[in-house]
């Protein structure tokens, strides 16, 4: 069975949690309904050639929108009130998480901590993957990544120290 996809004109805005410097792209309940309606939680968007794995967030009124964060839209140049045109179809692996080389390391050494990151929900999993990757200094990411796979192999929650 082939995916939908939907191409569509949008405008970057900004917006999204308050703590977090991001843009959004607002989805409206048509191409939400074209993407398959409220099941699908995920999507792959193509915006400038770039394709991207985004979690389609509810908006309210049927609504959903994209996050952007600040670093992905200096890398692809993007800007508010930029007028953009996204493919979306949905993720047809929406549990999928792309492992920093540091975290895919040491979890592959720790046993332990890789049983209990296969248990995390994916939502958890792609928290700790961006923990790592978004450090700048390879030694930070390396740190970081054993840091979580320490507490996991205990047993504890990835970010609390206790």
């Amino acid at each position: 069975m082939e995916m939908p996809s939907v191409t569509m004109p949008t405008r970057l805005e900004k917006g999204g949690p308050s703590f977090m410097p991001t843009q959004i792209v607002v989805v409206p309940a048509s191409v939400v309904e074209e993407l398959g309606g409220k099941a699908v939680k995920r999507v792959l968007v193509t915006v400038d050639g770039q394709t991207l794995r985004l979690g389609l967030l509810p908006m309210g009124a049927g609504q959903r929108y994209l996050m952007l964060n600040k670093d992905l839209c200096q890398r692809l140049g993007l800007r508010p009130g930029q007028e953009l045109v996204l493919t979306l179809s949905p993720d047809p692996n929406p549990e999928h998480v792309e492992l920093p080389a540091e975290l895919s390391e040491a979890l592959d050494a720790w046993p332990e901590a890789e049983t209990a990151f296969q248990r995390q929900s994916g939502a958890m999993k792609r928290a700790m993957a961006r923990h790592v990757n978004e450090a700048r200094q390879a030694d930070t990411r390396a740190r970081r990544a054993v840091e979580l796979a320490g507490r996991l192999a205990r047993g504890g929650h990835p970010f609390r120290s206790s």
